[in-house]
């Protein structure tokens, strides 16, 4: 299955954090390839020296933000009555790609996730 990452694990990537590293691995081996978008790269990245960061990245698929998804994360937004768009832009990647969202702070995401139809799934980080 499909998975989506969220700025967490790519801070806990660049923080070469051995859990998060062994859980992509896996996914790479068994021929997945973990998505991330470009509002959550934005998030992460804050150095041309995050050299774990961009090595992680290497085997994920970035995501762009287009004004489609713009349109579709604006009604997550208004349903949710919340104001996160690179949580609400992450929410619509996972539904429309089916995939399962890895967070490290999840609370947020369910609260988007709680008005997507069909539900999406979310897994915390250890």
């Amino acid at each position: 299955m499909t998975t989506v990452y969220d700025t967490g694990v790519l801070i806990a990537a660049d923080r070469n954090d051995r859990q998060v590293w062994a859980d992509h691995r896996a996914r790479l081996e068994a021929g997945l390839i973990p998505v991330t978008t470009a509002p959550v790269l934005a998030q992460a990245s804050r150095s041309p020296r995050q050299v774990q960061l961009r090595r992680f990245l290497r085997g994920c698929e970035v995501v762009a933000f287009h004004a489609i998804q713009a349109h579709a994360v604006g009604a997550l937004l208004a349903k949710s009555a919340t104001a996160d768009v690179v949580d609400a832009h992450l929410a619509v990647t996972a539904e429309r790609t089916g995939a399962v969202v890895i967070t490290s702070d999840p609370d947020d995401l369910r609260k988007l996730a709680s008005h997507i139809r069909p539900r999406i799934t979310i897994r915390t980080t250890a």
